[in-house]
């Protein structure tokens, strides 16, 4: 069993990524995207491959939300292919196609088309495109990430030709559009009046003798204050994070570790806070089918300020097979946070752990990511209550309660790996992070 166990942790590399979080997002800006790119000319040209460089702007809704069907722009500032020296080509003979890469919390393609428009254009003249529309329907919230791609030139004269053009290196992300999911994003709120057995409190002042704490700061995502309410009554019960950029080392198992940004958000409930923690949603074909709950992750928040300890929460293992080359998401992970002391705690994220169970039955492999730096997502006004389960350092009440309080609805669409490397052989992800291990055939052969 030792053995086996050795084997497959040698074979199992998982990352996560960052497209976007929700709540913190930059929007959408009109901005022009250069890349180096290579164009193949048709072959009656008889030419050799051209090697340029392409400029774009993308263009498109800085938000939306979920449902919308956006309209996207592509506008060719720069073809890097020209006009070969063979003929003149006559007014409205050229027409463009290409490809939007859609990446963060939504995956997938967009087509673009421009239609076919020109003015004429002299032999090894400048190409001038028409600008590329394509439409894209939102169906996850979170910050949407446009990034241009291949592109075909076609051209109507005589004969129709193509001009096909990629790109030859990584392409920056040419637009954003942040999609809305509901809940406080930025601005202040403040509790209004809340009158509790003849005492009023006015955010968050009590007078009269009841016990009670209204209101809420909100900045940016982060919430300051409000939430610790004793007797269960009045003030605020949503307390959004905000987005924490978290670099992980998983020591071999990732070379050069991970980077990637956490949320942390919280829901009162009575005395204690439901907490629920997103990473960003980003997918990558799966190198191999993977049965129904191989990938479960799991993570401890680090309390500071009046408490301390952790408190662990865990999101469920993927409830259905992932096929080959489909897109791979983590869970959203939840827990429960019970305070152990009275005042302002903050919340970090902290160690990452995500269990790879490859067949029914099989021992999990445990693939540990220690945080070597975070940041406070969350900060909360508690309340101390009974079994406090942040007090003294110890994790074991709020692995408890996280334990106790899975309700298995925590949505694979939402939280994301953004990339999961489980091919054979050497895997380059990130722009850099090698993985080489144990043969995939060799760790089925150990079922």
């Amino acid at each position: 069993m030792k053995t086996q166990r050795r084997m497959s942790a040698a074979g199992v590399a998982l990352m996560l990524g960052g497209a976007g979080i929700l709540l913190a997002a930059t929007p959408a800006q009109a901005a022009e995207v250069t890349f180096k790119t290579e164009c193949i000319p048709p072959a009656i040209a008889n030419l050799p491959p051209i090697q340029g460089e392409t400029t774009v702007e993308i263009t498109a809704p800085a938000t939306a939300k979920v449902g919308d069907t956006v309209d996207i722009t592509w506008k060719t500032v720069k073809a890097a292919s020209k006009n070969p020296d063979l003929l003149d080509l006559n007014k409205d003979v050229v027409q463009p196609s290409g490809n939007l890469t859609v990446g963060g919390a939504q995956s997938g393609a967009v087509a673009m088309q421009g239609p076919r428009q020109n003015p004429p254009i002299p032999k090894g003249g400048a190409m001038v495109l028409p600008e590329m529309k394509g439409k894209l329907t939102i169906e996850k919230a979170g910050d949407i990430t446009l990034t241009p791609d291949k592109y075909t030139i076609n051209v109507n004269q005589i004969m129709t030709t193509e001009t096909k053009c990629s790109p030859k290196e990584t392409v920056k992300t040419g637009a954003t559009i942040k999609v809305g999911g509901g809940g406080t994003t930025g601005g202040t709120t403040t509790g209004g009046t809340t009158t509790t057995g003849g005492a009023t409190t006015t955010g968050g002042t009590t007078t009269g003798g009841a016990t009670t704490t209204g209101g809420a700061t909100t900045t940016g995502g982060a919430t300051t204050g409000g939430g610790a309410t004793t007797g269960g009554s009045g003030g605020q019960t949503d307390f959004p994070g905000k987005p924490i950029e978290v670099a992980y080392d998983c020591g071999a198992v990732v070379p050069g570790g991970i980077k990637t940004p956490v949320t942390i958000s919280a829901k009162k409930n009575g005395g204690a806070y439901d907490l629920t923690v997103k990473t960003a949603k980003g997918a990558m074909a799966s190198p191999m089918a993977l049965p129904a709950g191989a990938l479960k992750p799991s993570m401890n928040i680090k309390l500071g300020g009046a408490d301390s300890g952790t408190v662990k929460v865990a999101g469920p293992a993927n409830a259905e097979p992932i096929p080959d080359k489909a897109p791979v998401s983590l869970s959203d992970m939840t827990g429960t946070y019970t305070p152990g002391k009275t005042g302002k705690v903050t919340l970090s994220p902290d160690q990452l752990t995500i269990d790879v169970t490859m067949a029914p039955g099989a021992t999990p492999i445990n693939v540990p990511c220690k945080a070597t730096s975070s940041g406070v997502s969350l900060e909360l006004d508690t309340a101390a209550q009974p079994g406090g389960s942040g007090t003294s350092g110890s994790a074991n009440g709020g692995a408890a309660a996280a334990a106790g309080g899975l309700a298995q609805t925590g949505s694979s669409d939402d939280g994301g790996i953004k990339a999961l490397a489980l091919v054979a052989g050497t895997v380059v992800l990130l722009g850099g992070a090698v993985f080489t291990f144990t043969p995939w055939r060799r760790l089925r052969g150990t079922r």
